[in-house]
């Protein structure tokens, strides 16, 4: 007797969809240290990447090789006073690019110049009052993040407790300086034990560059109009992201009596942080990745 084999019929059983992300090339063994920064320049032929001491200036198509054009590593590492912590391209001169320092400035770099971009074009910095100088001074003042507006025009600083709006023509002090959580300044001692006021802050523009976006601790946000110069802390949370839900605006008490919607200093959360924000290029809805959670809100819609 024969035996006969009927090809199985394959059975359609529904999954959750899995999303993976796979790399298309590898752009390797270019940087000593970690990697901060990767800006895409506005030729779409070339990008840079920056590490706490160099920047390089690669091409798409070439994997193996890139070009540096910044490098402030001194002969002798005992010299180090500064690093490199956040570098991004002009959105429109493809020449034109910024990096920001641990120090507190802000270099503006043209590479029409020479080809190792050692000499600035640009060089801002905000003299510091004597009066606030304290041991923390040199670690707050360290530059987390550092954003060109859409328009090309500003550039947007993020430090441990303030974002500054720059203006490309003016170097000496910025144009706008805006508190992100000044109730933290007599906290600072506990936040260097717990090595919170090393955290690495973004900042972010809208699509108009009107308002701007950063985060802050207790999973808190923070929203400042530049026109009208308000400003608005909301909390992203589990409990009120539910859909439709509207976030409502969240107050800090410093001292003395704690309103009923206000929220002490004292229990603050710290460990929650939301260190990184997008904006949409073009509409009013933002990305907030509070630890593992990534939130997505939108303009109320009728």
């Amino acid at each position: 007797p024969t035996l006969c084999f009927f090809p199985q019929v394959p059975v359609l059983r529904p999954m959750d969809l899995m999303v993976e992300a796979t790399p298309r090339r590898v752009f390797a063994n270019a940087h000593t240290y970690h990697i901060n920064s990767i800006s895409v320049n506005s030729d779409y032929e070339t990008y840079m990447s920056a590490d706490d001491l160099r920047i390089n200036l690669w091409n798409f198509e070439i994997t193996n090789q890139s070009f540096n054009i910044v490098d402030i590593k001194p002969t002798n590492m005992e010299e180090l006073t500064e690093v490199i912590t956040a570098a991004e391209f002009h959105p429109h001169h493809c020449n034109t690019f910024v990096y920001s320092s641990s120090k507190g400035t802000i270099r503006l770099c043209d590479m029409r110049t020479s080809a190792l971009c050692d000499r600035h074009a640009k060089f801002f910095e905000e003299p510091e009052d004597p009066s606030n100088r304290s041991f923390f001074s040199e670690i707050i003042s360290s530059i987390s993040d550092v954003k060109f507006s859409h328009s090309g025009r500003y550039i947007m600083t993020r430090d441990y407790l303030t974002v500054k709006v720059w203006d490309l023509n003016m170097e000496n002090r910025p144009i706008e300086t805006y508190q992100v959580h000044d109730y933290l300044r007599s906290k600072l001692c506990s936040l260097y034990e717990n090595d919170c006021i090393f955290d690495k802050f973004e900042c972010v523009w809208n699509g108009s560059d009107s308002v701007i976006m950063t985060g802050s601790y207790n999973n808190f946000f923070r929203m400042f109009d530049r026109n009208t110069k308000r400003d608005v802390t909301l909390e992203a949370s589990r409990e009120n992201s539910k859909p439709r839900a509207i976030l409502k605006p969240r107050k800090v008490c410093v001292g003395g009596k704690r309103r009923k919607d206000e929220i002490s200093v004292d229990s603050l959360d710290f460990s929650k942080k939301i260190l990184h924000t997008a904006w949409h290029p073009s509409e009013n809805i933002i990305a907030v990745a509070a630890t593992n959670n990534l939130y997505i809100f939108q303009d109320k819609v009728n």
